[in-house]
């Protein structure tokens, strides 16, 4: 991979952890963590193999579900408090449901399965980031 992009894409992975840890509105740190997921799937499959297309392609549909989670437990939250603020998290089916989306995201278990395949399928570099860094913003 040209080093220009893998440093934007680094620069990007960055910016998200940063979007997502300053942020106290919901949205943005949905944004922060989609920022996130799309700058690790092309490092994901850069080695042009079967086996980092299928890991790219599986981290993107698990976290592309926990997202989409993340987005309707806040507005599920948004509607009742009237708020899109983080620390108004008071309506019971919005923690349960952010708290499964984030255990997906993070390779918690029992929603663990996809993390191993991921990590077989990429180099030890990328596994490293994968391991280590996306699970900083959830």
């Amino acid at each position: 991979m040209n080093p220009y992009i893998m440093s934007i894409l680094m620069c990007n992975l960055a910016l998200g952890t940063i979007i997502t840890a300053a942020s106290y509105h919901w949205f943005l740190a949905w944004v922060g963590l989609e920022l996130n997921t799309l700058a690790i799937i092309p490092i994901l499959a850069k080695h042009h193999h079967p086996r980092a297309t299928e890991a790219a392609t599986k981290y993107f549909i698990i976290q592309a579900t926990a997202s989409s989670i993340i987005l309707f437990s806040s507005i599920i939250n948004a509607w009742h408090t009237g708020t899109w603020d983080i620390t108004q998290l008071t309506t019971q089916p919005a923690p349960t449901m952010l708290l499964i989306a984030l255990a997906m995201k993070l390779g918690l278990a029992p929603m663990h399965f996809w993390l191993p395949e991921v990590m077989q399928g990429t180099d030890t570099t990328t596994a490293f980031i994968t391991a280590t860094w996306q699970k900083l913003p959830p």
